[in-house]
């Protein structure tokens, strides 16, 4: 005979514990751009170990982001109840849950093998590192545009709206002649109205090609953004994170653009002593440098990605707290000067500014400082491109310019 033998019920906190409200808790630390770290700049680019994530998420059990009010405290007298022994069992079946879930991966080699290792000992395992993959990226930029777009309230998504008129299956406009290539979606009133003015009212009505008029609609366009993340030392310096929040933000808008706006396309430029293109997915792994800021080689690049789009509305989004500091020469050294508005970096970098106007590129500049100075060149900025400046914070950054990507209906096609 079968028998089952039944134990007294201990909670798993491990296991009563959502893999995404932790991921949540953790977004600041796995986004982190090296501002809390002194020596943040002695770690290879993206590379985080196993030691630094125990800390993390022993810091988030003890926050106000996983557990309801209720169950916090409850939490908070458990883990006070544990020893450290059980506290680090606790720990690493949560890691091991988050890399069973697909966030983390720690297939990272170690620093030194067991055969280097000092007295033949194995390598220190708190050295491991640990990546993010790309399933727990898009989970974050879906948090954060989630959490945005709260703030703002309702907004309505779809297509980006522009002034003209074209002919589709939802009728907002008056009707037009049929015209080859217009979807027929025919106004059968109007058809009829034509054929009658031509003819008379009489039976049977013969219909001619030029009475046939279809329904308009809205034209909706397709819009190519380049994102230009500034990832210059003054990112992280006088006591401020700028750059998490600006990485939050592109984390959004690829969501954004990914899930409502289909058609539409997103690239990510990094611009500091020189630029390169970033893929979104690789976004939460970067950090800042000491670096000067190369506004001009950002815009190049831009064009250069915005001219292989073929799209109605081109753009381009720069992120920045500085002033440029720096240029490639012709001779391809780098000019640097970091003190006040150096001249030649300031007329080369307009010069480009005027090269996306006669492309007709849009740049829309966020600045995330307010010196006189640097108000005065993003002035020139969006006087000679025609765009838009906003001088906002890294906790409003989001909100402005979500609502911009979604609010461009005013932009005609031609």
């Amino acid at each position: 005979m079968k028998r089952i033998r039944y134990s007294k019920y201990v909670p798993d906190p491990a296991g009563d514990m959502s893999m995404e409200d932790l991921l949540s808790a953790l977004s600041d630390y796995l986004l982190q751009s090296g501002f809390n770290d002194n020596f943040w700049y002695e770690l290879p680019e993206g590379e985080q170990t196993l030691d630094e994530l125990r800390r993390a998420i022993e810091q988030a059990l003890m926050g106000e982001d996983i557990f309801s009010p209720e169950r916090l405290q409850e939490m908070r007298d458990r883990l006070d109840a544990m020893s450290q022994e059980q506290r680090d069992q606790l720990i690493q079946r949560l890691m091991e849950k988050l890399e069973e879930a697909g966030y983390i991966n720690t297939n990272a080699q170690e620093p030194q093998d067991e055969a280097n290792a000092p007295g033949g000992q194995g390598g220190n395992e708190s050295q491991v590192q640990f990546e993010v993959t790309d399933k727990a990226v898009d989970f974050l930029g879906f948090k954060t545009l989630k959490d945005l777009l709260g703030s703002l309230g309702k907004s309505s998504f779809g297509s980006h709206d522009t002034r003209d008129l074209s002919t589709g299956i939802d009728a907002s406009g008056g009707a037009k002649p049929y015209e080859f290539g217009d979807v027929l979606n025919l106004d059968v009133s109007a058809t009829l109205f034509s054929a009658m003015q031509r003819e008379g009212v009489k039976l049977p009505l013969n219909l001619e090609y030029s009475d046939l008029h279809v329904h308009q609609s809205e034209y909706q366009s397709s819009c190519a953004t380049v994102l230009m993340l500034d990832c210059s030392h003054s990112m992280i310096l006088y006591g401020e994170d700028r750059f998490t929040p600006a990485k939050k933000v592109a984390l959004a808008l690829a969501h954004l653009i990914r899930t409502q706006y289909p058609g539409d396309s997103l690239r990510c430029v990094l611009f500091h002593d020189t630029a390169e293109e970033l893929d979104i997915s690789q976004l939460a792994r970067v950090q800042v440098g000491p670096y000067y800021t190369n506004t001009r080689d950002g815009l190049i690049l831009a064009q250069r990605l915005l001219e292989r789009e073929r799209k109605d509305m081109r753009q381009i989004v720069m992120i920045t707290d500085g002033k440029p500091s720096a240029l490639t020469l012709e001779d391809g050294r780098m000019y640097r000067n970091a003190f006040g508005l150096d001249p030649l970096v300031i007329s080369k970098t307009l010069e480009e500014v005027n090269r996306c106007k006669k492309s007709g590129i849009l740049i829309n500049t966020f600045m995330l400082a307010s010196d006189y100075g640097l108000v005065n060149f993003v002035q020139k900025v969006t006087e000679i491109c025609r765009g838009k400046a906003y001088f906002t914070t890294p906790y409003t950054l989001g909100q402005y310019l979500l609502m911009d990507y979604m609010n461009r209906k005013t932009r005609t096609i031609h």
